[in-house]
């Protein structure tokens, strides 16, 4: 067999040119595959922590890999249930979320999967999709925000509910079968998703969804919620994105106008007021019918939109989105948590961060009103509140434990001292 990186090599090579992979099931016997998979996955914190069979990455040797790979030969590698376990959600307010343990040789057999799942389909990503993906993340997401996005005038906060758990398994396999013609490796995954979980020992089915925890989930959203993107890059993005650059405001430049001719006349003081009007307005139309933009970043099951234009438009953007997403991927946008935000007066929550765009007349840059419409990431006040509290008591600042003990043993040490001072310098009674 040839070697892990020659293979992943052409298989990217050929879903870079959108080719058919129809022999793919066959790099499940490939040994340095496997070997690869437990380079990457062997450090993991969850690699000792066991699944239904109490299997960890401490029986690891390459006789259970070759055990692997002569059940794959035959089609009889079995998928074990996860072991359900739940964990407290960040900034949940109590409420938790279910998180699938699955065996070892199953992760190591789901890291596999993913190193071919990813040599494939990751040269046909968006570039607008930052989540899972190798050198792009939270702050990548972030920083192109705060790049290109200046202007914006409404935030379309996007949030699927239950999204990992509500995908099609049909769907999905349906997305996989357009570029992987080979069924015995489309059985594969089918299994891996029709494994079922164990709850208080009690098996359930897996109807749908891809397990929280498994190694193989995160590329498998991502392929899911590729069609996502591909619908706002080619369907909503074109029609609401118009104009080179906003049309004059006419109000500005007849001010400028008047201020240029105080200034010729010798008017300095109604040049002056005249500037600082001037200052208040802007430059382009605001209002202009020919100028439209539309932005869009997803990194995981999270997605916003930045949209200049009119409200009644951001609404209809807003509700083609949520008829794609149940009509073609079987999702539902949480309408409660889907928001329309002014850019300006209001703050749009996106990975953790309040997104709003800055407006000051009076901040110059170079002659220039420098912060109008930039983009601003500001730390929310209840995760500053939070933080703060872990140092407060009462509302008030207070020592943390060990330097209560410091100070309590620095003035016991100089009581101490005191204390001989006193001693030596006192002198005898005399009878």
């Amino acid at each position: 067999m040839q070697e892990a990186a020659v293979v992943l090599g052409v298989l990217r090579e050929r879903g870079r040119k959108g080719l058919p992979f129809t022999q793919l099931y066959r790099q499940m016997f490939n040994k340095d595959l496997y070997l690869l998979a437990y380079g990457n996955i062997y450090s993991n914190q969850g690699a000792m922590t066991p699944g239904a069979g109490g299997e960890t990455a401490d029986g690891m040797s390459e006789g259970k890999i070759d055990q692997i790979i002569g059940l794959m030969r035959h089609e009889r590698y079995r998928f074990t249930p996860a072991r359900r376990v739940y964990i407290p959600k960040k900034n949940g307010n109590g409420k938790f979320r279910p998180l699938g343990l699955p065996s070892w040789s199953d992760k190591l057999v789901g890291e596999v999967v993913r190193l071919l799942l990813e040599a494939i389909y990751e040269p046909c990503f968006s570039g607008r999709s930052h989540g899972f993906r190798k050198g792009r993340g939270c702050h990548t997401a972030l920083r192109k925000i705060q790049e290109t996005w200046t202007g914006t005038a409404w935030f379309i906060e996007g949030d699927i509910s239950d999204c990992f758990g509500s995908f099609s398994h049909d769907i999905l396999l349906g997305i996989l079968a357009e570029k992987i013609r080979d069924n015995r490796f489309l059985r594969l995954i089918r299994n891996m998703l029709k494994a079922g979980y164990l709850e208080d020992w009690e098996y359930h089915d897996t109807l749908s969804g891809v397990p929280q925890g498994g190694v193989v989930s995160p590329i498998l959203s991502n392929i899911y919620l590729d069609r996502l993107d591909k619908f706002v890059e080619q369907e909503l993005i074109p029609p609401y994105t118009r104009g080179e650059r906003r049309a004059r405001n006419p109000e500005y430049h007849r001010v400028r106008a008047r201020m240029k001719y105080a200034r010729r006349t010798g008017n300095r003081a109604k040049a002056r007021d005249l500037e600082k009007q001037l200052r208040t307005l802007p430059y382009g139309d605001p209002m202009d019918p020919g100028y439209r933009r539309l932005q869009y970043i997803r990194y995981a099951d999270d997605h916003i939109l930045g949209f200049i234009g009119p409200k009644a438009e951001a609404e209809q953007i807003k509700a083609r989105l949520a008829a794609f997403l149940r009509e073609t991927l079987g999702l539902e946008l949480n309408q409660d948590k889907t928001l329309i935000t002014h850019a300006r007066s209001q703050r749009a929550r996106f990975l953790g961060y309040d997104i709003l765009v800055q407006h000051c007349d009076t901040k110059r840059t170079g002659g220039r009103r420098a912060a109008n419409g930039k983009i601003a990431l500001r730390v929310p006040p209840d995760v500053v509140k939070a933080q703060c509290a872990r140092y407060r008591q009462h509302g008030k600042p207070w020592l943390r434990h060990e330097a209560q003990c410091y100070i309590a043993r620095a003035a016991g040490r100089e009581w101490r001292r005191l204390s001989l001072d006193l001693m030596a310098n006192r002198s005898p009674k005399r009878a």
